[in-house]
């Protein structure tokens, strides 16, 4: 699949801000900047064609019938162009020296005042998956490639990983119309966020889908068919032939740029809470790619806010300090609506507030402090 190819304008290369990821949160900083600054030089590099989309609308897409061009909200060239700024697309980063502040790239090298590095996550594939053959849907591009696919018919499909992402992307499937099977080591979906009762009700919401659900099940190998079927066995001897494997094992931040730069990193770049400066002067870091006090932080909200504040501090202006703060989490699951506020930790209790056939409410305690507060399904309006 060919990208599209933005060429920086002519003329020599200003020195400035250099935005690394053209992702939601690379376009976020960019979007910050030129709001306070319309004259500052700005330069993003991208692996992709930078085109701008919103990534979680990837996991409810293929039964809403989208394609590529509907999830585009502007083209890369228009957005540069409206911002004026400079953008090397299709472009990857070789380098990065924090002492003479220069960026070296595929495409030659980029000196920068200040750099934000808003590079993104990656899939975390077990070795057991090979890359080759099966599909990671943390990009459009990945999306587009599977979407062509399963629009030719119905087909057989196997999620890997019932967390969050999996569990939105196999209702997606099969609200579609495709067969699909979920597969994860722990004993129902979301077991690793959500108490067991909660995780009872998705499951069987899911069942009602046809989506059909292995759990305390372990892959140990993906192989292909000579008629091209991808085969999986797991390690209790069970064979499952489909159509397309579909990794959602989690993600993981490439440190191999912050490691050659010297800059701290811990499960992500690690950036000043306030400010999001890294541990390397003029270096800022927001979005996936990130971590505090060691915990990534792979939440949408908190982008804006975070572009915000490199924003201000870049530009030297009153800062407008990053308060850090585990955002509501929602499901995207049309058949059962779920919302986790608080993340749960392995010491609370659950207790149960509200249980009947459509709503159940529960809340997490620590002593005598509500941790979290789940809310499953919808809530029954009064007469």
């Amino acid at each position: 699949m060919s990208h599209v190819s933005v060429q920086p304008p002519a003329g020599p290369q200003q020195e400035g801000v250099v935005v690394v990821g053209a992702g939601m949160a690379g376009w976020s900083a960019v979007k910050a900047i030129r709001t306070l600054d319309s004259d500052i030089p700005i330069t993003m590099i991208s692996g992709c064609s930078a085109n701008i989309y919103h990534k979680p609308e990837l996991s409810i897409a293929i039964s809403r019938g989208l394609k590529k061009k509907d999830l585009i909200r502007e083209t890369a060239a228009d957005a540069a162009s409206r911002l004026g700024i400079r953008l090397y697309s299709d472009t990857f980063v070789v380098g990065l020296s924090t002492v003479s502040h220069q960026i070296r790239t595929t495409r030659g090298t980029i000196k920068y005042t200040h750099l934000i590095l808003a590079q993104g996550a990656r899939p975390a594939l077990p070795s057991v998956l090979p890359e080759h053959l099966c599909w990671r849907i943390n990009d459009l591009a990945g999306w587009s490639g599977l979407r062509e696919k399963l629009s030719e018919k119905s087909q057989k499909i196997a999620i890997v990983g019932a967390g969050m992402i999996g569990c939105e992307l196999a209702e997606d499937f099969a609200q579609a119309g495709h067969n699909v099977t979920l597969i994860d080591i722990q004993p129902h979906p979301l077991s690793s966020l959500l108490p067991d009762v909660a995780c009872l009700r998705l499951q069987e919401k899911q069942k009602q889908l046809g989506i059909q659900y292995l759990g305390n099940t372990l892959v140990s190998a993906l192989t292909e068919t000579t008629d091209g079927q991808k085969l999986i066995t797991t390690e209790e001897g069970q064979k499952i032939e489909v159509d397309h494997v579909i990794a959602a094992t989690g993600l993981v931040t490439d440190r191999r740029l912050a490691d050659h730069a010297g800059i701290v990193f811990e499960n992500g770049i690690k950036v000043d809470k306030s400010t999001l400066q890294t541990s390397a002067p003029q270096v800022y870091a927001l979005g996936d790619c990130v971590s505090f006090e060691g915990v990534p932080c792979r939440f949408i909200e908190p982008i804006l806010r975070q572009a915000n504040a490199i924003a201000h501090d870049i530009l030297g202006m009153e800062t407008e300090s990053y308060e850090h703060r585990t955002p509501p989490i929602r499901l995207k699951i049309k058949s059962l609506p779920i919302e986790l506020n608080g993340l749960p930790t392995e010491e609370g209790e659950w207790k149960v507030i509200e249980d009947n056939q459509d709503f159940l409410h529960m809340e997490q305690v620590v002593g005598d402090v509500t941790q979290s507060t789940l809310r499953v399904g919808a809530v029954r309006k009064a007469a």
